[in-house]
């Protein structure tokens, strides 16, 4: 193979090379990327949730974090109904759960759940069976005068 010819063979592979590093960072940022909903109230005020959609993202939920809006909360999403239960370790803020059904319909509800001091941490789990787990800023709850059967609203596109 002549100088040249190896010269754009070598300018080939860099050119792939880079292609692929732009295209695989781009859907790492895409798979890692945040999503949002906006969930309204029966009163008509809304929040912005954070989904948590995946295993990973469902177990780490809002831990760690400092500070949390009355116009924000996180979504958990689960693919069927059941009792699923949540707990408060490496939690700093506390918050008021919501347990949905499919219908989006309340099911279940704490409020003013503190953040787990030491462990044993307890578990917090709906009677009834819920698709759907809103997790927001403590007195969010009475705030708007919540109640069991009152049902959210909020559609979920392209997860």
């Amino acid at each position: 193979m002549s100088d040249i010819g190896k010269i754009f063979l070598v300018r080939k592979i860099l050119a792939i090379s880079a292609l692929f590093l732009v295209l695989s960072s781009f859907l790492s940022a895409q798979s890692t990327s945040k999503k949002f909903v906006k969930i309204y109230f029966p009163d008509g005020d809304s929040v912005t949730a954070e989904l948590a959609v995946t295993t990973e993202e469902r177990a780490r939920g809002l831990m760690y974090r400092k500070r949390m809006g009355f116009d924000q909360g996180m979504l958990f999403i689960f693919g069927k109904e059941g009792l699923y239960s949540f707990w408060m370790k490496n939690m700093v803020i506390p918050l008021d759960f919501i347990w949905l059904d499919e219908e989006k319909r309340i099911v279940h509800i704490e409020q003013n759940v503190p953040p787990c001091k030491q462990e044993p941490c307890p578990n917090y789990t709906s009677k009834v069976p819920a698709m759907f787990f809103l997790e927001l800023k403590a007195g969010s709850v009475g705030r708007r005068k919540l109640k069991v059967l009152d049902r959210l609203d909020f559609i979920l596109l392209n997860l």
